[in-house]
């Protein structure tokens, strides 16, 4: 039986650049797959991001309201079976539960382990315990012969006191549930992203400082050489492996020179599966765990990758694909079956939204709109008039009086027709006929270049005084015709009366006005965008070289909130590595010398 667990820093970005959720599964051929930091809402889970054939799966989704939690975290476990029902399989769990405190109400553990658990936790009060469920870091699901904890652990910086504290209590609460299960003789795994290194070996920039971090003795102290309980397998396989990292920040390039953290664990605690009189040689990771390790070619850029050393020299614009973590599985051996069970009803199969069963508001209105015959038919006969002398591409109508072909047919009919009409029917043929001249210069110019556009330009108008105008001095020039104008001639020579004639001319002017408007629009654009550009190379005179690779550095804007916060500052644009590679970053920072917004609103 294999194990993975990884951090996949958004469930659906790993989806996409694996092609589909069964891919990005079966690539690592595994019995049991736990994913975290989904950064899935409850309301965005859909079958393609949950579900794979062959695969049952057990999620749970943040539900917290706090600004900046919603949507990011989230926990996920795929269990690869043959048969999700009357199974024998290990990889199906017989059963399953969201969050640990036992009080999200899908639990049986409210009934079963709270009132052992409550002597231990009576400190705490409901609402904190909902609290550490509520942001969606853990997943249990019961394999008969171990319990396994998918667990995203909550992340704290050094002077964030609220976190720090969540923090604390999440793993308080944690150990206690871990406790209980094991005073009852069972079995545990626990997988995950921690956010603990636990000692100085598993980070690359650990100080002196770096072992009295309280989360870290905590982690030491639940280890078996520490008196505690649990065996870290990765360092129980490998106790001197160096630069054995899961973990790298992806804004400052850290993969690219393997400058990380070991910060994703698989933890087993409880006896093994052996029967045997002297168990004193005997332990579930000896006994069982044949292999642990981190799996880094799922790294999201490599040394040897040339994407890789572009991306940061120079190349910002070079976007890698993949998480900022690294997988790390687990090789189980001596595993027997267990007793035939079905999938537990936690089960993504059993989710209404997840199969698309729930509807939006909208999409019940515009059912109801369709059933009612509420619903405005569009007019497939608005097409035609965009060519209104040309019919032969389009069905006739059918009995749709004053449509706009019937207007259409007047176009074919001869000028004594025309001329033979109403004052009021002559008049509104007239200004149709001028809209849909409007219509197909707009046509007409949307398709062009922009330098076309400017020559065009220049021969309307020359034209627009030749034919429109008694004022042109050049009149035996020619010039290239345009519809508008063979619009106009058309209509004047074929009517008899002059107001008509200046009507459908004033609509032409109007016309190439407008045309004219954009012109000088489009040319505005053009100069501003010339103007920006010139500003943007001299920001790119004026950024500084870094002092280790003579190479432009970077600009950034401090987030962290203080007296700093919005300030713009410079630093070498390399990858983040040891200060021994000369290669990697070399340290340089220098402040911009011009205040931000924040600051000059300060003084």
């Amino acid at each position: 039986m294999k194990i993975v667990t990884y951090n996949v820093n958004g469930l659906r970005q790993r989806v996409a650049q694996f092609g589909s959720l069964r891919n990005l599964l079966n690539s690592f051929d595994a019995d049991i797959i736990c994913f975290q930091e989904t950064k899935l809402r409850r309301q965005e889970l859909t079958a393609d991001l949950v579900m794979a054939t062959g695969y049952e799966s057990f999620f749970s989704c943040s539900r917290s309201s706090q600004k900046g939690r919603t949507g990011y975290s989230g926990v996920i476990t795929f269990c690869r079976v043959k048969l999700a029902f009357a199974s024998g399989e290990v990889a199906l769990p017989v059963s399953a539960e969201e969050g640990f405190t036992g009080l999200m109400g899908n639990s049986e553990a409210y009934k079963v382990e709270l009132p052992f658990l409550a002597e231990d936790i009576e400190e705490f009060s409901q609402d904190e315990l909902l609290s550490v469920d509520s942001e969606g870091r853990c997943v249990i699901t019961d394999h008969d012969h171990f319990v396994l904890f998918n667990v995203y652990g909550p992340r704290a910086g050094g002077d964030d006191e609220e976190r720090i504290q969540f923090k604390q209590k999440f793993y308080q609460i944690l150990q206690k549930r871990w406790e209980s299960l094991l005073h009852k003789g069972r079995r545990i795994i626990v997988v995950g992203d921690l956010n603990i290194a636990p000692s100085a070996i598993d980070r690359c920039d650990a100080g002196p400082e770096f072992d009295n971090n309280e989360f870290r003795r905590w982690f030491r102290s639940i280890l078996l050489e520490n008196g505690g309980q649990f065996s870290d397998v990765f360092r129980t396989k490998h106790p001197d492996k160096r630069e054995a990292y899961t973990c790298w920040s992806q804004s400052t390039g850290a993969e690219v020179f393997n400058f990380g953290s070991r910060i994703d664990h698989i933890l087993c605690a409880g006896s093994c599966l052996h029967e045997s009189d002297d168990m004193q040689c005997h332990s579930f990771v000896r006994c069982h765990v044949q292999e642990c390790d981190i799996l880094t070619q799922y790294k999201r850029a490599k040394p040897e990758s040339i994407l890789s050393a572009h991306r940061w020299k120079g190349g910002r614009s070079i976007k890698l694909e993949g998480s900022d973590h690294a997988p790390v599985f687990m090789t189980l051996v001596d595993i027997p079956d267990v007793s035939l069970h079905s999938t537990p009803s936690l089960s993504s199969r059993y989710v209404p939204m997840v199969h698309g069963l729930q509807q939006t508001i909208v999409s019940v209105l515009m059912k109801r709109q369709v059933s009612e015959g509420t619903e405005e038919p569009v007019e497939k006969t608005a097409l035609p008039a965009m060519f209104p002398c040309d019919n032969s591409n389009y069905p006739p109508s059918q009995g749709s009086e004053g449509s706009i072909l019937e207007f259409n047919d007047t176009c074919g009919s001869s000028p004594q027709e025309a001329v033979s009409k109403s004052g009021s029917e002559y008049t509104k043929s007239i200004t149709m006929q001028c809209n849909v001249s409007k219509k197909k210069a707009r046509n007409q110019w949307s398709q062009l270049s922009l330098m076309s556009f400017f020559k065009r330009s220049s021969n309307i108008e020359n034209g627009a005084d030749d034919s429109c105008t008694d004022n042109s001095d050049n009149k035996t020039e020619t010039s290239q015709p345009d519809p508008c104008e063979l619009e106009t001639q058309s209509v004047c020579d074929n009517s008899d009366s002059p107001k008509q004639c200046r009507l459908d001319t004033d609509a032409c002017d109007q016309n190439l006005a407008k045309l004219t408007e954009s012109s000088i629009k489009k040319e505005k654009s053009n100069m501003a965008s010339l103007e920006w550009q010139r500003i943007h190379q001299l920001m790119q005179n004026s950024i500084p070289l870094c002092k280790g690779h003579k190479e432009p550095c970077v600009a950034r804007v401090v987030k962290k909130q203080g007296p700093n916060c919005g300030r713009r500052f410079y630093v070498c644009s390399r990858a983040e590595g040891p200060s021994s590679n000369p290669e990697a970053n070399c340290g340089y920072f220098k402040w911009a010398a011009s205040k931000s917004r924040n600051e000059k609103s300060s003084h």
